[in-house]
């Protein structure tokens, strides 16, 4: 069991941070109070919107919602934002949100949120760790994810969620009778700050059983379509209101475009905090993330984009009645932020110090639409795969890849975040035509308007396709670095070659091949996972290492 960290702040004047502006409001506020380094970032207001001009004829409720999403056990980032929500405890609310309260602002309720995916992968021990973030941080609630459910076993979920302060929601599932997670997941909740009451609920992803490998805990819960999602939870809110409640805000693990439908359809929703398509809202704008319910009250929608890198500040003023009548939407970056050295060594006395295995001398700058493009950062793992297995090629899908290298060290806590997840390798036998096709499967995303499930990063092949999906050319380059072309029309079904894969992609994960859990073209398989290869191969490699582009995959016009 995790222990909070001792945090010790009693000589930091936090109440007083530096705080910048947007350029619409070019005022600076600035001291000369002297800071640990753990409190060096700024908070970054957008434009306040009045949401209704009238003067309230009531008195007001002042509320501020710190929220993330999807931070996918990025341990780095929650050491960072772990260091956020405590200034965010200790500032003021007229530090916090400039222009919007002034110093004489009373009761400003200030609450911490999550919409899910804090954890990412099998691994017990670093989801615990995640777990644990979330209650050393004060947050409240969290939707369920998709990748809540990587947990392989749903003793291993119940067993986290026993263990928590924070709540887990979810109002669109179903858990079957019997199982450790009965009793565990909530619909919904109310929590009671400062004489006033707010509902929450929770949505998981309708799509949350084809994101992630099959399992015992998917076994376990059922969801239902996005229709019925819609009638539950304004159920739940009716069910709430029943209650006197009139300030109802939605954890939502179902992406942006289905967070719009969602505040038309219903009436009573006041906030959605998103997530799942690791969109990044900044601000407010009409239409977009600030839209009217079905009876005409206006519903704010947010989300802070992925992976930790940035967290959100929604400061929102309610009246009488529970509707919104002014909002300003503020996000920051988290790498503005130093991790605090006693949340890092209570990390690392927990899973372990990180070994060094290498250095890196330059890396280019990561894809910034990770399932579309060439990753070098992937390509390393991939050849990694190819060279460990001794294989013809190796095969990855780039939902593998959740992280990149930077200049500096490479240790083995950088190769958990870049891989992730624990699936076991196996060499598989497989036709040109099998690998056409799946590689055909991949490109199909650069038309998906989900980017879903993502082109195949390779090693050992060289393809070339138009932004239409189309392959236009596939080569094979031997272990002498000879180059064959394979003909994409007519690939042969009896030519065959080693394949280096997961067991995600041999198992038919995404759909790149058609499969049996046991697929007869499986030759071996391995307790091993694509992180213990990377670090085999980059302890090989001469020393430092540079991460650089090839054209061994080419997306063109």
């Amino acid at each position: 069991m995790i222990n909070t960290p001792n945090l010790n702040i009693s000589n930091v004047n936090s109440a007083q941070a530096q705080t910048k502006v947007s350029d619409k409001n070019p005022q600076v506020v600035k001291d000369n109070v002297s800071r640990t380094p753990e409190y060096t970032a700024t908070i970054y207001p957008n434009e306040t919107v009045p949401i209704y001009t009238e003067t309230p004829s009531s008195k007001l409720t002042h509320t501020s919602w710190f929220y993330v999403n999807d931070v996918h056990g990025k341990m780095t980032n929650m050491e960072r934002i772990y260091n956020m929500t405590k200034e965010f405890d200790s500032t003021p609310s007229n530090k916090i949100a400039p222009g919007f309260w002034s110093d004489k602002t009373p009761d400003v309720s200030k609450f911490k949120v999550s919409s899910g995916d804090i954890i990412l992968g099998a691994n017990y021990v670093h989801n615990q760790v995640a777990s644990k973030f979330l209650d050393w941080g004060g947050f409240i609630a969290s939707a369920l994810g998709n990748h809540e459910l990587d947990v392989v076993e749903p003793g291993n979920l119940a067993k986290l969620l026993s263990d928590a302060k924070y709540k887990m929601l979810a109002a669109n599932i179903d858990i079957k009778q019997g199982s450790p997670l009965e009793g565990r997941i909530q619909k919904s909740m109310v929590i009671e700050k400062d004489g006033q009451k707010y509902g929450l609920i929770g949505i998981a992803p309708e799509d949350m059983l084809e994101r992630v490998k099959m399992n015992n805990t998917l076994k376990d819960i059922s969801v239902k379509t996005d229709d019925e999602t819609i009638k539950l939870v304004q159920d739940e809110v009716n069910k709430l209101q029943k209650q006197g409640i009139n300030k109802i805000i939605v954890l939502s693990h179902e992406g942006t475009k289905k967070d719009q439908r969602l505040a038309k359809e219903t009436q009573g929703i006041d906030l959605i905090f998103g997530a799942h398509t690791h969109d990044l809202i900044e601000g407010l704008k009409e239409g977009t993330n600030l839209l009217y319910s079905k009876t005409g009250e206006p519903v704010v929608i947010t989300q802070a984009g992925k992976d930790g890198e940035n967290v959100g500040i929604l400061n929102v003023d309610f009246d009488n009645n529970g509707i919104i009548k002014k909002a300003q939407n503020n996000v920051i970056k988290t790498r503005d932020y130093n991790r605090p050295l006693f949340v890092k060594h209570s990390v690392e006395e927990y899973i372990g110090k990180p070994e060094v295995i290498g250095k890196v001398s330059a890396a280019v700058t990561p894809p910034i639409q990770r399932l579309l493009e060439n990753n070098p950062h992937g390509n390393v793992i991939a050849d990694a795969m190819r060279s460990e297995l001794n294989t013809d090629i190796a095969i990855l899908n780039t939902g593998n890849i959740r992280g990149s290298f930077s200049q500096g060290p490479i240790d083995t806590r950088l190769i958990s975040d870049i891989t992730p997840f624990e699936d076991k390798m196996m060499i598989l036998n497989l036709s040109e035509k099998q690998i056409v096709d799946a590689i055909n499967v991949g490109l199909k995303s650069l038309n998906n308007p989900s980017n879903k499930p993502g082109i195949l990063l390779v090693s050992g092949l060289k393809y070339k396709a138009n932004k239409q999906g189309e392959l236009l050319s596939l080569e094979f380059i031997d272990k002498a670095n000879h180059t064959h072309k394979i003909d994409v029309k007519n690939p042969d079904p009896n030519k065959k070659y080693t394949v280096a894969a997961d067991d995600f992609f041999a198992t038919g994960g995404d759909g790149y091949l058609e499969s049996n859990k046991h697929p007869e073209f499986v030759l071996q398989q391995f307790d091993v996972d694509k992180n213990k290869l990377a670090c085999d191969y980059i302890k090989k490699l001469n020393q430092p290492i540079e991460i650089k582009n090839d054209d061994r995959i080419q997306i063109v016009d």
